[in-house]
């Protein structure tokens, strides 16, 4: 029996049979993997609990060694420290709120910058989407930047350009010169008063730019915004459906309590927004950033947020303010995604430490030095407990995989309960299958990154040459 997935909504199994076909709905497709995650976390309960007299002995065993003594103490204070964050986070969302969108009249004038680079026809949708904004047209430039695509991004800008007329702006880089050198590039043709970024595999809300620029109409402390990044191809497959949960945890739960103490520490390439002032006083020293002496070329979301919090402004999360996004369906692209990622934040990280216990600003930062605290804890700490759990499955996988499998389903509640709440959706199962995806099959990302910190590879949105296909298949 051959299966062949198609980018619709049913799944065509082809039996054998002659001109026989068989088409199954996305419904049931769906029905059936929510219940054999609900038969999994059961299935991981009764083991756990099988091995549980072998574990404890595992525990007892352990604990008569000093390092290994020392190893369970640690494992214990930072379960109880993760237990008092997340109550500390869960008062911190109760509490938030977005602001509310400003009339016409209060709305500043506003550009949106968009790099791409090998992005294809998507870029269409991405600035039909900016240009069809419930935002005042007089007060709305558009700026598209092609960073020397191989591809046909390009002509999809030029194409989207003729069908909207003189709403879009669009420059073309005669090779590809990197994210920051796009986004600079836009930022000095800037007109607005806020500057909105947006990356090209993205599609935002009709009310999302209104949403986006007022908070700085209401609170001249702010500096950045942070958008609500949710995932625009969560039916083309499990990762993206896990992914969905995923990011909807990251947001609207870990930003929302991060914005309460004024401190959002990323403010996402998908969706950004900035006060043009504080970025144009930042832009030639995050221009000039280097690491390990080399220019950097990664992160510089992650990086624009830092100068603009270090120049003591505040940096919030707009929850109404969404915007779609592509993420990878497949597994070495997630890997590389996130590895970017993991680099950046090693990267930051240290960046941050070097001024978050230095009066950086004139309101109370308490808030954002605990997370900055945890930050850390979670590139340190963690990861050394991470190692020393991978020697304990090498020890005794029958007894500690069981255990794992366990823990991480359990933990995973926490997320799936969060975004059943907010989005009254069964959807939110599939945090379930990604907590223990992410411990067997991501967990290993940070170490690596750590150790690689200082690669500067894109790693995604390449194109293969002829050669390299031809070598390929």
């Amino acid at each position: 029996m051959n299966i062949d997935s198609e980018m619709s909504n049913s799944l065509v199994i082809d039996m054998g049979i002659a001109g026989k076909r068989l088409r199954l709905p996305e419904p049931f497709l769906n029905a059936t993997a929510k219940t054999a995650i609900v038969l999994m976390v059961l299935s991981a309960i009764m083991a756990g609990w099988g091995n549980m007299e072998r574990f404890e002995d595992s525990l007892a065993w352990l604990k008569g060694h000093k390092l290994s003594n020392i190893y369970v103490l640690a494992g214990k204070v930072l379960f109880f420290v993760n237990v008092a964050v997340l109550i500390w986070r869960v008062l911190l969302v109760a509490r938030y709120r977005p602001v509310e969108p400003c009339s016409d009249a209060e709305l500043p004038m506003c550009t949106v910058i968009i790099p791409a680079y090998n992005e294809g026809n998507m870029v269409v949708k991405t600035l039909h989407s900016v240009a069809q904004s419930d935002y005042p047209a007089d007060k709305l430039q558009i700026i598209a930047i092609d960073d020397g695509s191989k591809d046909d991004t390009w002509y999809w800008m030029q194409h989207a350009a003729g069908q909207l007329g003189t709403k879009i702006e669009t420059i073309r880089f005669e090779k590809n010169c990197g994210k920051r050198q796009a986004l600079y590039e836009g930022f000095v043709r800037s007109k607005g008063e806020v500057i909105v970024t947006i990356d090209s595999d993205s599609i935002i809300e009709t009310k999302t730019l209104r949403c986006m620029v007022s908070p700085f109409c209401k609170d001249e402390k702010i500096g950045a915004v942070a958008g609500s990044v949710k995932v625009f191809n969560k039916d083309k497959g499990m990762i993206p459906k896990m992914l969905d949960v995923s990011f909807a945890y990251s947001f609207d739960f870990i930003r929302a309590s991060q914005s309460e103490v004024d401190t959002v520490f990323c403010t996402p390439g998908a969706l950004s927004a900035y006060r043009k002032a504080p970025l144009m006083n930042v832009l030639d020293e995050w221009m000039a950033q280097t690491f390990m002496g080399r220019p950097a070329k990664i992160g510089e979301d992650r990086a624009m947020t830092n100068a603009i919090l270090k120049d003591g402004y505040h940096v919030k999360f707009q929850s109404n303010a969404v915007v779609f996004t592509d993420v990878p369906v497949e597994y070495s692209k997630l890997c590389n995604m996130f590895l970017r990622w993991a680099r950046s934040n090693i990267r930051e990280t240290i960046v941050m430490g070097k001024f978050i216990f230095t009066n950086f600003r004139q309101t109370p930062a308490l808030g954002a030095r605990i997370n900055f605290l945890l930050s850390a804890m979670a590139l340190t700490v963690a990861q050394v407990l991470l190692i020393g759990l991978l020697c304990c499955i090498l020890w005794h996988p029958s007894v500690f995989v069981s255990q794992i499998i366990l823990c991480a389903s359990l933990s995973s509640l926490i997320p799936a309960v969060f975004y059943f709440i907010r989005r009254f959706n069964t959807d939110a199962l599939w945090a379930i299958p990604y907590g223990i995806f992410w411990v067997f099959g991501l967990s290993w990302i940070t170490i690596y990154a750590l150790c690689t910190a200082g690669n500067d590879k894109w790693l995604t949105r390449e194109i293969k040459s002829t050669q390299q296909q031809a070598q390929a298949a």
